[in-house]
């Protein structure tokens, strides 16, 4: 393999509210911790169990830090993808110290919210559009049906949607 790859993907938890600062040039950097957890029966004992792990995550990316700062709060659900990166520094007591962070960069990444909870309230989620609910122009939603679960498309006039497709 003449290449490499490194890539995170992570759906969980933060842990506590992000946290926001700016460089002296004003980008943000955003940092928060999320939780992935994992579940399962003891053979054993048939007890339930499960294991937690916490993670790191640092965002460089303005776009994505924007989003962050206004809507994700402690305990909302996001899809993280990203890259690991391990740093190393010095602490106070001279202790060479090192941490394993999942960074979304500049130009790679992704952070999607999974659930509405950091949304600000109010009857347009604070302004934000979830990505399955913005509308295309290949799929402008309808007004029939509205005040359902989400968005409703036309479908296609006919009964047999084979007859539909392409190829």
């Amino acid at each position: 393999m003449a290449g490499s790859v490194n890539k995170v993907i992570l759906v969980g938890n933060l842990g506590k509210d992000p946290e926001i600062r700016t460089t002296q040039g004003g980008e943000k950097i955003v940092n928060f911790t999320m939780a992935t957890s994992e579940t399962w029966n003891d053979r054993a004992s048939g007890e339930r169990k499960e294991r937690t792990e916490w993670h790191r995550v640092v965002v460089f990316n303005d776009r994505i830090a924007d989003v962050v700062e206004k809507y994700v709060k402690k305990g909302a659900k996001v899809y993280v993808e990203g890259a690991l990166q391990t740093r190393k520094w010095t602490d106070q007591a001279g202790q060479e110290k090192y941490t394993t962070e999942v960074v979304i960069g500049k130009f790679k990444g992704e952070l999607t919210m999974l659930d509405t909870r950091g949304s600000g309230g109010g009857e347009d989620g604070g302004g934000y559009q979830p990505r399955e609910r913005a509308a295309t122009p290949a799929r402008q939603p309808t007004r029939a049906g509205a005040g359902g679960g989400g968005p409703q498309w036309d479908a296609p006039k006919g009964g047999d949607l084979d007859d539909e497709i392409p190829f």
